[in-house]
């Protein structure tokens, strides 16, 4: 009856959308909060006179889930290394959806004054802790349960959350300002898609609460090689693969949210798009990342993750150089391309990019070590890229910003040139 019990739970269906699932979940609980940060934020809890210094503002407490991640690396895999992978990705996946819940009951700046903005950092420090704990799981739920000659394709479930993630929260957002107006949009309207995770989280929780633990880790825990404390073991054993990993998912962050965040503040505020209007073209976008995402891992697994990573790394370096041409007022047909490329890229880098990092730790610190190379990349390449970006352009134009996303990739084809040929085909 046990066997019976466990292997159903087992099923590479049922864990592959598991893993699915809840970064979706997470990704668009994440999400939410940036367009919001862009949108909503700098009129209702950062009010100035100065419309660019109550975006930077916002854009400041994005920012400041991004230095969450890390503690919650550390919090979460210490667990997911020592008691399960199952019961860690639970908690995470309520510390995230609790958050996200929050952020949209809280008042705003004209209700309770400076004690809003306040409040919505430590949401938004709540939503870093959550995601920093939740993708480093998702992922070895996937890989952990792969097939010899399958972990890219398994690794990169967990990965398309970002995309539909992304597509559902900017669709709810649309179809929220067109629905209701500006008016009732700015009075309450911003508020259900962060109210609305509520629901997902749940479905989320009920299909993690019927999976099993990986069979790595349940051979590692028969073979008694659990470590008391994975955070410390990885720093000081295995610190070449922390530095690596972080560095190599350097580019593939901060590509991500300049297409995102930063080009979403940039269009509407000095390109003359409207918001509607910037967030479908976005949306087309995301399409090419959805389905350049499993074009990556089939490739990966053919001929190898680390191999992918590095023709997809020369491609967002060239796309940096390119990017002040592509991204102009005068055409929507350029946006569009440059939505289209800079996005297909990403889902290039993006698709093997778990399972690089995953095969680079052992299964005793996998948890940890992945999870702590992938926010720490956030830190490096996100938390401050919307806000750095904006301040180039500002200041010195387009061009720089795309010399800051080609210097990124530059170090990122540094860091790769680094993790051992043998990621190349991982097979453990």
């Amino acid at each position: 009856m046990s066997q019976a019990r466990t292997e159903p739970a087992r099923s590479p269906r049922r864990v592959l959308l598991a893993s699915l699932v809840g970064t979706t979940i997470e990704f668009f609980d994440f999400y939410i909060y940036a367009t919001a940060a862009v949108l909503v934020f700098p009129a209702l809890f950062f009010p100035s006179a100065d419309a660019t210094s109550a975006t930077l503002q916002s854009l400041a407490t994005f920012a400041l889930a991004f230095f969450a991640r890390p503690v919650g690396s550390a919090l979460f895999g210490h667990f997911g290394d020592r008691v399960g992978r199952k019961a860690t990705l639970v908690a995470a996946l309520l510390t995230m959806g609790l958050s996200t819940v929050a952020i949209g009951v809280l008042p705003t700046y004209a209700s309770i004054g400076v004690a809003a903005p306040a409040l919505l950092a430590l949401c938004r420090f709540g939503q870093g802790l959550g995601l920093g704990g939740e993708w480093g799981g998702a992922v070895l739920l996937a890989v952990e349960h792969a097939p010899p000659g399958r972990r890219a394709w398994f690794g990169m479930f967990p990965q398309l959350g970002a995309p539909i993630g992304f597509f559902l929260s900017t669709g709810l957002f649309l179809w929220l300002t067109r629905a209701i107006g500006e008016p009732a949009f700015f009075a309450w309207g911003w508020r259900v898609p962060f109210v609305a995770s509520a629901v997902l989280v749940a479905v989320g929780l009920w299909m993690r609460l019927r999976l099993t633990e990986t069979p790595a880790f349940a051979r590692a825990m028969a073979q008694q090689e659990r470590v008391r404390l994975p955070m410390l073991e990885v720093v000081l054993r295995h610190p070449r693969a922390l530095l690596a990993g972080t560095f190599a998912a350097l580019a593939t962050f901060v590509l991500f949210y300049l297409m995102t965040v930063f080009s979403l503040s940039w269009a509407t505020s000095r390109l003359g798009y409207s918001r509607e209007g910037f967030l479908g073209l976005q949306m087309l976008g995301v399409l090419c990342f959805a389905v350049t995402i499993p074009l990556s891992a089939a490739w990966a697994d053919r001929t190898g993750a680390r191999r992918v990573m590095v023709v997809a790394t020369v491609l967002i370096l060239l796309f940096g150089l390119a990017m002040p041409w592509l991204f102009t007022a005068h055409s929507v047909w350029h946006v569009l391309a440059f939505l289209g490329l800079g996005l297909a890229a990403m889902g290039l880098t993006y698709g093997p990019l778990g399972t690089v990092l995953a095969h680079m730790f052992p299964v005793a610190v996998r948890y940890t070590g992945a999870s702590l190379a992938f926010n720490l990349a956030g830190i490096f390449g996100a938390s401050l890229a919307p806000y750095f970006a904006t301040w180039l352009a500002v200041h010195h134009g387009l061009t720089w910003v795309g010399l800051y996303l080609a210097v990124a990739a530059a170090i990122t084809l540094a860091a790769l040139a680094a993790v051992p040929h043998a990621h190349d085909r991982v097979s453990a």
